[in-house]
């Protein structure tokens, strides 16, 4: 069984289409790699996954449960879409950390307002995760004290303290320099050996095709290819995708 199953989801702004009914599912504890040129709908995917867009049509399931239906969405209260929300964790390109928030606080504050647990466990659950990602010497730091490198493994720490069912990583290294990005695949990579689940929008090549068990190529809103990283790269059985590749290639 699927911990993630996506049906036919559509999103337009406007007349404009960007998600022409996207479907797929993911496995607990796989790693899925979005992969497509810019404005393919990917990030518009991760925000629907998220909740912080809605799609028109289609159906997302969680643990074969029906989370989300776009012919009901307006029928949807902001406790369950806060709900909903907590299956998901996501990571952003830009970090998006709380400046006047200590490392620690950064990741302690989601949980700490929804009462998750006591602020002894809270901390304790925090601390953990900080340490997890490599920098339990920074955890009085704020961000500005920061690398773009550190900062994007505190957002990686900030997103795991829901204990999320998914964790989506949106271009997570778009941001960074080389060498900054060595240390957050790093991380990421570790999580995937310890069996995190999670779905990346990436434009690292080798990075997919050394992390992922399922990759997609999206293009103008649709899924052209899907399969593993070897049929993907070995085998792409789609002109457009056969195409980018040798474009990335060669670049």
């Amino acid at each position: 069984m699927p911990i993630l199953e996506v049906k036919d989801l559509k999103k337009s702004f406007g007349k404009t289409e960007i998600l022409k009914g996207i479907s797929f599912s993911i496995e607990k504890g796989d790693v899925l790699s979005i992969i497509g040129s810019s404005g393919s709908g990917k990030t518009t995917l991760l925000r629907c996954l998220n909740f912080l867009e809605f799609a028109e049509n289609g159906t997302i399931a969680v643990n074969d449960k029906v989370i989300y239906n776009g012919a009901e969405k307006n029928k949807m209260s902001e406790q369950h879409i806060r709900e909903m929300r907590l299956h998901f964790g996501l990571v952003f390109q830009s970090f998006n950390l709380f400046p006047q928030y200590s490392v620690l606080k950064n990741i302690m504050l989601a949980p700490t307002l929804l009462k998750f647990d006591t602020p002894e466990n809270i901390e304790k659950k925090a601390r953990e995760l900080i340490d997890k990602v490599g920098l339990s010497d920074k955890v009085d730091y704020y961000p500005c004290q920061l690398s773009g490198g550190q900062q994007q493994r505190v957002a990686i720490a900030r997103a795991l303290a829901l204990n999320p069912d998914i964790l989506c990583f949106d271009e997570p290294t778009s941001a960074l320099d080389p060498e900054l990005t060595g240390e957050v695949l790093k991380v990421i990579k570790q999580l995937a050996k310890n069996d995190t689940t999670m779905i990346i929008v990436t434009h690292e090549m080798n990075f997919a095709r050394e992390v992922s068990d399922k990759i997609i190529f999206m293009d103008d809103g649709v899924v052209l290819q899907e399969g593993t990283p070897e049929e993907f790269f070995n085998n792409a059985s789609n002109e457009r995708v056969a195409a980018f590749l040798k474009n990335v290639s060669e670049y």
